[in-house]
């Protein structure tokens, strides 16, 4: 069968009879099975894939099918779909069942994608490695000794692996972005607000937010033009009119753009990656755009910031989980105390836990103004000087990633180091701007690495528009 890398040659694969989504899925699952050892997928919903493909073919026979007929997509562990597990990579929802479906998954259905499983994470997606989880660690299908990055390492990687054409994945400090730049992919995060977060097991509220990993960019926009939009479900989500984002793809006029010395500066970033990404603005000056360097004081702020928030939401999201009412129930547990001390004890994997006990200490009495308040007063600081500078260009240009996809099983005895690695996506969260990845590049040592693009909020259409030419140039 042939490999189809994007839903436009799946569709016209199908209409000269090439193809069937029945086809397509039967291949899909054989191909997870091939690659098993990937650990991509914490489940695949076989029986229910085949039943589906069968019953869009009799649609696309009778010329009724939804946009996404032809696409097999899969949707990250912490993404809800009703009557399926939903576990988010966690102990602590073991057994849980979900009784709705997230927004997403719904618009996604009702188009006609078929969902073909659930993807391995970090557990509540809290990693850079995807090596935080109850499944197992997620390999990287271009080198298996290597992590895919997380939390949506499961969702890279089977993109990469083509287990399915496209995913859905979930971006909180970069869980987009830098598993897809891992893995050679496109990962996009969409506008804070403009994708509804109803049916995401959350992790950080107000940073939280769901997008897709792919192939190409067009695919990219037609799933955020299904998913986007305003829902009676999230009281956060976004009222503004969704563009018609795969209508908007040739937009060619030249661009304004920024780059920060001080990230090409960072001590963390790799020399190959630093050269690779100035050549990309020399391209880019040579074809016409303005690309120029504006400062941005507070790189060394970003995680710092980031962590003191996020961990916080956590610590109050998190406090749901607890034996009580669903989900992993600690046998040992004899009173009412012990079962909230030895279910969240035992149901947790160790950095969750250090994630809700530093969002707890940051919460409380003594510490909240040090630590809580000062992060929220630097966030705005953060938010206002990007979109300052994003007045006076179109977008601002970094590497997404400060090195290659490290080594499975690499222990940090600082977890800082480890926080580390968002260094460069965490600002699109912590200013809730639109930001993507695109795999323009690999490194002498065969490793692909990515370049990022963010935009002003909700100019989602202007994104995806340069990223696809940009990519149809460099």
């Amino acid at each position: 069968m042939n490999t189809y890398r994007s839903l436009n040659s799946i569709k016209n694969a199908i209409k000269a009879g090439e193809t069937t989504c029945l086809n397509l899925v039967e291949f899909y699952i054989q191909n997870i099975e091939n690659n098993k050892t990937l650990n991509a997928f914490a489940e695949v919903f076989t029986e229910e894939a085949i039943k589906n493909a069968k019953e869009i073919d009799a649609k696309i026979a009778n010329g009724n099918a939804g946009k996404l007929a032809g696409m097999v997509i899969g949707i990250k562990d912490n993404i809800c779909y009703k009557n399926h597990k939903s576990a988010a990579a966690s102990k602590i929802l073991e057994g849980f069942e979900s009784l709705y479906s997230a927004t997403v998954v719904e618009r996604l259905l009702d188009e006609d994608a078929i969902i073909i499983g659930r993807l391995n994470c970090d557990e509540f997606a809290m990693g850079s490695a995807n090596e935080n989880t109850i499944y197992g660690a997620t390999k990287n299908p271009l080198d298996n000794t290597k992590v895919t990055g997380g939390s949506s390492g499961g969702a890279a990687s089977a993109v990469a692996a083509n287990l399915c054409l496209a995913t859905l994945g979930s971006d909180t400090g970069g869980s987009i972005r830098q598993p897809a730049s891992f893995c050679g992919t496109i990962g996009f995060k969409p506008t804070y607000s403009r994708v509804s977060r109803f049916g995401l097991i959350a992790f950080a509220s107000s940073f939280d937010q769901i997008g897709p990993i792919t192939n190409t960019v067009e695919d990219a926009a037609i799933i955020l033009e299904i998913i986007a939009g305003e829902d009676d479900f999230d009281s956060t989500v976004s009222t503004k009119k969704t563009d018609k984002y795969t209508y908007l793809l040739e937009d060619k006029s030249t661009k304004r753009i920024a780059y920060f010395p001080e990230f090409f500066e960072n001590e963390g970033l790799d020399g190959e990656i630093k050269s690779t990404i100035e050549s990309q603005i020399q391209t880019l000056k040579n074809n016409g755009h303005i690309v120029e360097r504006v400062s941005f004081p507070y790189l060394n702020y970003l995680v710092p910031t980031y962590y003191v928030i996020s961990t916080a939401e956590a610590s109050s999201n998190l406090a749901r989980f607890d034996g009580v009412h669903y989900g992993f129930r600690s046998s040992n547990a004899n009173s009412p105390e012990s079962t909230y001390t030895k279910t969240r004890t035992e149901g947790f994997g160790k950095e969750v836990q250090r994630r809700i006990m530093l969002g707890t200490f940051v919460l409380s009495a003594g510490y909240h103004d040090a630590y809580y308040t000062k992060a929220q007063k630097m966030r705005r600081l953060i938010q206002d000087k990007t979109n300052k500078i994003l007045k006076d260009y179109d977008f601002i240009l970094s590497p997404t990633t400060p090195h290659t996809a490290f080594n499975l099983g690499l222990e940090h005895k600082d977890p800082i180091v480890m926080y580390l690695e968002d260094i460069f996506t965490v600002l699109a969260n912590l200013s809730g701007n639109p930001a993507i990845s695109l795999p323009l590049a690999r490194h002498s040592n065969g490793m692909p690495f990515g370049t990022q693009l963010m935009a002003k909020p909700f100019h989602e259409a202007d994104l995806l528009a340069f990223s696809h030419n940009l990519i149809n140039s460099l």
